[in-house]
């Protein structure tokens, strides 16, 4: 008897999103990142389909407790424009990461993230918060240490 080697394909209604907790408290940033790009896209899982949203949503806990290694921490600087006429503005990490934790750890995943419609869907279940509490109870969120 001949066995079939048939490839069942995976529907967007089959696929429910999990929710989980991430604690970055001493987490190397980009490091940190590389793992929730991972979740966000739902290579994780064993029925991850390229071209579909099969990924999950992921909270982040403690953002403003992220590590950099080297002199990242002194040298590196986000820039970005405001629109106007010599509008480039500089802000360092440590100015960012004291004001805006959310920034840093969204624009590093953004960046591991691939560029496309897709990407833009799976961003918008990364949520980050200042701090050990959430709001997000109704996900019931599966705590995780990586």
């Amino acid at each position: 008897m001949k066995k079939s080697n048939v490839t069942t394909l995976k529907k967007q209604e089959d696929h429910k999103h999990a929710w989980f907790i991430l604690d970055a408290e001493g987490k190397t940033l980009g490091r940190f990142a590389a793992e929730i790009s991972k979740i966000l896209r739902g290579k994780h899982r064993p029925d991850f389909t390229p071209y579909m949203d099969c990924g999950d949503g992921v909270i982040i806990i403690n953002a403003e407790k992220i590590r950099v290694t080297g002199t990242k921490r002194v040298n590196k600087i986000y820039k970005y424009h405001t629109g106007a006429m010599s509008g480039l503005r500089e802000v360092p990490f440590e100015n960012m990461i004291a004001k805006n934790p959310r920034y840093v750890i969204e624009n590093a995943v953004w960046g591991m993230m691939p560029k496309s419609r897709l990407a833009d869907a799976q961003m918008k279940r990364l949520r980050v918060c200042k701090g050990n509490e959430h709001k997000y109870k109704a996900q019931q969120p599966i705590t995780v240490t990586i």
